[in-house]
């Protein structure tokens, strides 16, 4: 069962998606049903002997194509009504034992043409919104198949951490005509304490009002860039090279590939970019780990009052981060 909960102090849906409590929660070495279908073996979730990249449903959406009816009935205070959309796994690689820091930058550049696929497809179908591609990576996030891969939801709804950056970005605009993100980005490059790196289309930073110890944002340089379906080659490969950086450089921190929550923040699918000028693509990363054998909770003034408490300098964070020689191509 899955269904959109409407939360009336909050103003926001909850989706409910019981089915998913019976989810693959790290199967045994000799299952691995991401991997390849071996011939004469055992059917895997993708048919075939070998691949690059696949794309599929999520077998456990949270979302579906053809959702069934809410199992109650809503009222005027708190509606209810069917969790439409689209949930898909990307898989990165047939390597059950690689991670995307890993891959050759030409795969992550592949990585991303696919990501720039789904996006446009998804967003052309009429009950979608917003479409968010992320990887959860690690068990301390979560991760139940080490597998790597990725995924995206189609929401029939913009997420209301999306919505708050929307209504920021809109009000900075009309109040300067200036885009908010573009503006931001320019007093990190003015300052550079907080830079880890850049390159012709993308910058990499600890923003100053970081929320995770070793929290990175890469955001496009360039106005008008605010989906990937906005951007060139060119665009598109020095994403490809500064995601393979920032990663590089997250494994060699602790001596250990760093479990992260990777989210891509584009524009919603119910315009182009002319209707977006105000809004800026972005990638935000937050890794778990705030030393190498501590933690960072989500306690209760994280999680019951939505205040984050950082207890690291995002200034002495990025120069660690910036010292940090990335893995090799």
């Amino acid at each position: 069962m899955s269904e959109l909960r409407w939360h009336p102090i909050l103003e926001e849906w909850v989706i409910t998606a019981t089915h998913r409590q019976d989810r693959t929660f790290f199967p045994p070495p000799d299952y691995n049903p991401l991997a390849p279908t071996k011939p004469g073996g055992f059917p895997t979730e993708i048919p075939a002997p070998d691949y690059d990249i696949v794309v599929f449903e999520n077998k456990f959406p949270s979302l579906r194509r053809d959702p069934p009816a809410p199992a109650v009935e809503g009222t005027e205070l708190m509606p209810v009504r069917p969790a439409d959309g689209v949930c898909e796994v990307v898989v990165y690689t047939p390597q059950a034992d690689a991670t995307l820091a890993e891959l050759p930058l030409d795969k992550i550049e592949h990585l991303i043409w696919v990501w720039t696929d789904r996006f446009a497809e998804l967003g052309a179908r009429p009950e979608v919104e917003y479409v968010f591609i992320f990887e959860n990576k690690g068990r301390e996030i979560g991760v139940t198949l080490a597998h790597p891969h990725g995924q995206i939801y189609a929401y029939p709804f913009i997420p209301p951490k999306l919505q708050t950056e929307l209504n920021a970005a809109k009000k900075h605009w009309d109040k300067t005509g200036r885009n908010l993100f573009l503006d931001v980005l320019q007093q990190e490059l003015e300052d550079g304490r907080r830079v880890v790196v850049q390159n012709d289309s993308f910058v990499a930073t600890v923003p100053f009002f970081a929320r995770y110890p070793y929290e990175v944002h890469i955001t496009a340089r360039r106005p008008g860039a605010s989906a990937l379906t906005d951007m060139d080659r060119k665009e598109q490969r020095d994403l490809a090279t500064i995601l393979k950086t920032i990663l590089g450089k997250y494994d060699n921190l602790f001596g250990f590939s760093l479990p992260y929550m990777m989210v891509l923040h584009q524009r919603p699918t119910t315009g182009g970019a002319d209707e977006f000028p105000h809004y800026q693509f972005h990638i935000e990363f937050y890794p778990p780990y705030r030393t190498k054998d501590k933690l960072k909770y989500l306690a209760g003034s994280e999680s019951g009052a939505g205040a984050y408490i950082n207890d690291t300098l995002a200034e002495e964070k990025a120069a660690e981060l910036r010292a940090l020689e990335p893995q090799s191509a």
